[in-house]
């Protein structure tokens, strides 16, 4: 049973993926909050797999609740999946930044909505190459402050090669392709990276790629 907290502060928005939600046997929606404090505390109290949080919330938003629950490591195991009505635009690089594992557009299709929860709860590609290249363009186009360079000293070559396919936006399959290996080979390489880097998820190390310098954007 994949376990789904609701954060978002319209009720309607709450009530319609609930309904959505509810409809599945293998999802349970345990818990909702109207802002991102009280999605903290509920998300403390009901260890969901699955946390969807608005990115646009008074008081605390969906940014720093997402740095709150990355944080804890109490909370390790709840993938935070970011709800925007406005697509990648710089506040849901921020939250990815912050340790969310993805994020959706409010106007998704119900199939893929919920496709993409339980991709999410599989800790599996929590975000579809096309937008991890949407990821790449924007850090291209506005790179974020410089911050702290990560362990990639501690990566085999293999596993660097790895990290550098997964920054240029190639899902598993496609590296494996790319490097004649198996995809559960490709996807234990990643994982591995992951450990090291201290990655919550595929997106954060696509961040981490680029902030180490392992991957340098290319402009022009």
């Amino acid at each position: 049973m994949i376990r789904v907290l609701l954060v978002d502060d319209q009720p309607l928005i709450r009530s319609g993926f609930r309904a959505l939600l509810d409809l599945e046997d293998d999802i349970e929606v345990v818990a909702e909050a109207a802002d991102g404090a009280r999605g903290v505390e509920l998300a403390r109290e009901h260890l969901p797999d699955i946390a969807l949080v608005d990115i646009q919330m008074p008081g605390v938003d969906g940014i720093e609740a997402t740095r709150r629950i990355a944080a804890d490591p109490a909370l390790a195991g709840v993938h935070v999946v970011i709800l925007t009505n406005y697509g990648l635009d710089e506040h849901v690089f921020d939250a990815l930044r912050a340790g969310a594992a993805g994020f959706l557009v409010k106007d998704i299709h119900p199939e893929d909505f919920l496709h993409a929860v339980r991709v999410a709860a599989r800790g599996d590609a929590l975000l579809a190459p096309s937008i991890t290249r949407k990821l790449i363009d924007r850090y291209v186009s506005r790179p974020p402050a410089p911050g702290p360079i990560a362990a990639t000293t501690e990566l085999t070559n293999r596993e660097r090669e790895v990290v550098v396919l997964v920054a240029r936006g190639l899902s598993n399959d496609e590296i494996a392709a790319h490097l004649v290996i198996s995809p559960l080979t490709a996807k234990t390489h990643v994982n591995r990276a992951m450990t090291k880097l201290h990655a919550r998820d595929r997106a954060q190390l696509v961040v981490l790629a680029y902030e180490s310098g392992l991957v340098i954007p290319r402009r022009g």
